[in-house]
């Protein structure tokens, strides 16, 4: 086909796809595609469109997003996908079940994340419907071939392989799933130790499908301090220490997925996977939030009981008046504030938090090729 040379200003004034030959090019100008899968951490929406108990659909969720009406995300405003696309310079995401994520649309990538789901199939059952991580993938592929109907397979794998890739997993397979209850189906399977070499083995596989889908930029994120969250706080804690269990076992997962993403970027010759201590980054505003202008991490500014850590979020709970000063927005999920405090390692943080680079490196490197 012709290769073609476009002036910038006339495809910024356009903003059209151009036709040539029956196949449509996609300007390079426009900022890279970015693909979100995982569960509740990074969902902006997905869950609103299914039959489930796992939804944050009603106020006070959202009444800190430029609409101030509850979207779908955890949060009370923008959660981590909005924050990276802000600093990668794209437009936010759609969720992939909005019926919104169509034509152009299509080209800023998706959101395929869903609330409640985790590495294994069984975690989250309690859930009902939600979108397990298998069925995210399959949507990737049925979204791929939707671009290529719209740009071309060629273009369309361009678009997927210059993309960045979000993968948040790991939080939900201890609290949904091993700890839930005591003696949980899982607990009674495997010792902690053993459960966790378990869910890495099936990361594994996960994240090797993502590659065989063309993604070659994946930022991996590790669980938070589990144990820390109020919700766990409100159930396992006499003073507002952390609880142990649960910190334990992030401290067994953490390692061992920096570990894998370096197996992988070994086995490929190219760093296509990049680990985030996710942990690291909430234990700095969790061990000190008053450093970080927090006045607490202890108490969610949305709940209600023992640090507002029992239950649900809902119109009837407790709610803090200002959300920039608490480090949790619900029992389990951090405020927008502390979401874009866990971004900015993720962006600029060294080694203790980022492993090969940081999101700024990489975005150094992707645009010199």
């Amino acid at each position: 086909m012709d290769q073609r040379v476009f002036d910038s200003s006339m495809f910024l004034c356009l903003l059209v796809l151009i036709t040539c030959n029956n196949v449509v090019l996609v300007p390079q100008a426009e900022a890279r595609a970015f693909f979100v899968f995982g569960d509740s951490l990074v969902d902006n929406g997905n869950n609103n469109y299914l039959l489930t108990t796992a939804r944050a659909d009603a106020y006070p969720y959202g009444i800190d997003y430029p609409t101030h009406r509850a979207t779908g995300r955890f949060s009370n405003g923008l959660n981590i996908p909005d924050i990276i696309s802000e600093q990668i310079g794209s437009e936010p995401t759609l969720p992939y079940l909005n019926p919104a994520l169509d034509g152009e649309r299509l080209l800023v990538g998706a959101n395929f994340a869903s609330a409640g789901i985790g590495i294994l199939n069984d975690t989250g059952i309690q859930f009902i419907n939600i979108i397990r991580i298998s069925r995210q993938l399959q949507y990737f592929e049925q979204y791929q071939q939707r671009v290529s109907a719209l740009i071309g397979v060629e273009q369309a794998q361009r678009l997927v392989n210059q993309a960045l890739v979000l993968i948040t997993l790991g939080g939900n397979d201890f609290v949904n799933n091993y700890f839930l209850v005591p003696f949980s189906a899982r607990s009674r399977q495997f010792a902690l130790p053993d459960y966790v070499v378990y869910l890495i083995s099936e990361y594994r596989k996960i994240l090797v499908r993502l590659y065989e889908l063309g993604a070659r930029r994946v930022l991996v994120t590790g669980t938070g301090p589990l144990g820390c969250v109020p919700a766990e706080l409100a159930q396992h804690s006499r003073n507002g220490e952390c609880a142990a269990d649960l910190q334990q076992a992030s401290a067994l997962f953490n390692p061992q997925l920096v570990q894998l993403v370096n197996q992988l970027n070994s086995e490929i010759g190219s760093a296509i996977f990049i680990s985030a201590n996710a942990f690291q980054s909430n234990m700095d505003f969790i061990s000190n939030p008053q450093a970080y202008g927090f006045i607490t991490s202890k108490v969610a500014c949305c709940g209600q009981g023992r640090f507002n850590g029992i239950g649900l979020c809902t119109p009837v709970s407790n709610l803090c008046p200002n959300r920039n000063v608490y480090a949790f927005w619900d029992p389990f999920h951090p405020s927008e504030r502390a979401n874009r405090l866990i971004v900015e390692t993720f962006m600029i943080g060294d080694s203790k938090y980022m492993n090969p680079m940081n999101l700024s490196t990489i975005m150094q490197l992707d645009s010199r090729t």
